[in-house]
C-alpha cells in the first residue's frame, strides 16, 4: 500500500494520500494541506485521485479540498451525512458502518463521534484514521463546533477503537502515528479510563468555571489537554491553557 502524509506547518493537520499501488488509483483522507507534497506524490506514483474522504467538516481538514478538485474535477468528496451540509466542497455521503472501494482499496468507515457528531474512522489495511478523536499520547476535544459529548469521545475510544487489533496502526488528524498498542498502554487519558492512575483532585478554574482537574495531559501540538470535572459531576475535556491553576 502506497501511504503519503502532508501536515500543515500551522495547524499541524495531516492529509493522506492512499493507493494500492503504482499507475492505478487514490483517495486522499482530509484535505488541510499543503497539497502541493501529495500531488508530487501522486505523479511519481502515477496515481489517479478519485475520492477525498473526509474524517470530518472543521476547516483544518477540508481547506484545499478546492486544489484538489481543480485537477481532478470528478472526484467524489464525501463526508458523514450529518456533515455534508457544514462542507460546500462535499458531493456525497459515507454511511458508518459500510464499506467503499477507493485506490483500489477496502475502505470501512467507523463512527467515532465527541469531536464532532459526524466523525468519521477510516480503517484500511491495518492504519484506522482517527481524526481528530484520537492522536498520539492524546485526544480529540469536545469543545469544538458540532461536539456532541465528553461520553462519546470516551466510548469513541475505549469502545472502538482500542478493541481493534494492538498492531493497528493510527494516523491521527494531526502529527505523528501511533499503534492502538502503544496508546492502550501509554495514552494518559486511556490509563486512566483503564483505571491504572489516579485521577487528580486539584481545584481550578476552566474556561471561567471552578471545576476538579481529574487530568491535565499531552496534547498533539505540545501543549496540554485537559480533563475536567465540573461542580455537577459532569466531566469534559478542553483545552490545558483554559486551566488556571492556584500559584
Amino acid at each position: 500500500m502506497i501511504l503519503e502524509r502532508s501536515m500543515h506547518p500551522q495547524f499541524l493537520s495531516n492529509t493522506f494520500l492512499v493507493a494500492s499501488e503504482d499507475g492505478g488509483e487514490a483517495f486522499f483522507v482530509d484535505a488541510g494541506g499543503p497539497m502541493e507534497p501529495l500531488f508530487e506524490q501522486a505523479a511519481a506514483h502515477d496515481l489517479t485521485p478519485t475520492h477525498v474522504l473526509l474524517t470530518h467538516h472543521h476547516y483544518d481538514h477540508v481547506s484545499e479540498v478546492p486544489q484538489i478538485l481543480e485537477r481532478w474535477p470528478d472526484a467524489q468528496v464525501l463526508i458523514h451525512p450529518l456533515e455534508k451540509d457544514l462542507v460546500e466542497t462535499a458531493t456525497g455521503t459515507m454511511d458508518a458502518g459500510t464499506t467503499l472501494r477507493a485506490g483500489g482499496l477496502d475502505v470501512q468507515t467507523i463512527h467515532i463521534p465527541g469531536h464532532t457528531a459526524g466523525m468519521l474512522g477510516l480503517l484500511v489495511e491495518g492504519n484506522i484514521f482517527t481524526g481528530d478523536t484520537l492522536f498520539k499520547n492524546s485526544v480529540g476535544g469536545v469543545r469544538a463546533p458540532g461536539s456532541t459529548s465528553y461520553s462519546d469521545l470516551k466510548s469513541s475510544i475505549m469502545d472502538t477503537l482500542m478493541v481493534l487489533p494492538p498492531e493497528t496502526v493510527i494516523q491521527p488528524g494531526h502529527t505523528d502515528p501511533s499503534t492502538v498498542a502503544e496508546e492502550f498502554e501509554n495514552n494518559k487519558f486511556i490509563r486512566l479510563w483503564r483505571g491504572l492512575d489516579e485521577e487528580g483532585d486539584e481545584q481550578v478554574t476552566a474556561l471561567g468555571e471552578p471545576a476538579t482537574l481529574v487530568l491535565l495531559g499531552d496534547d498533539y501540538d505540545g501543549g496540554f489537554k485537559a480533563w475536567v470535572r465540573w461542580l455537577d459531576g459532569r466531566d469534559d475535556i478542553v483545552p490545558g491553557s483554559k486551566v488556571e491553576r492556584s500559584a
